[in-house]
């Protein structure tokens, strides 16, 4: 099935981008730019990205490597005050007048 009418990318293209890149390099993000260039192309008026994205998402090599799965939660949950210095709020009693 032709996913991209612009470009000519087909379900089966995408679906081939997607194992080679995992087996080039098993922790890769895959994304819809890495798999146009993987086939050289490009973008163009957009309209594919939705049908384009639920392709990529019937991939069974499309998960996110497990040594990457909730990296963000992790960090997220280390700064807790956002990169701020520990007093970098006033006190409610030195605020008042």
């Amino acid at each position: 099935m032709i996913v991209c009418h612009c470009t000519q990318i087909s379900d089966h293209d995408i679906r081939a981008a997607i194992n080679w890149m995992r087996n080039a390099d098993p922790e890769t993000i895959i994304t819809p730019g890495k798999i146009y260039h993987a086939l050289g192309k490009a973008a163009d008026c957009g309209g594919c990205m939705p049908l384009f994205l639920d392709t990529m998402r019937s991939s069974s090599k499309l998960e996110v490597p497990a040594q990457l799965t909730n990296l963000r939660a992790a960090s997220i949950r280390e700064k807790s005050n956002e990169g701020r210095r520990q007093g970098h709020r006033l006190s409610q009693q030195s605020a008042a007048p």
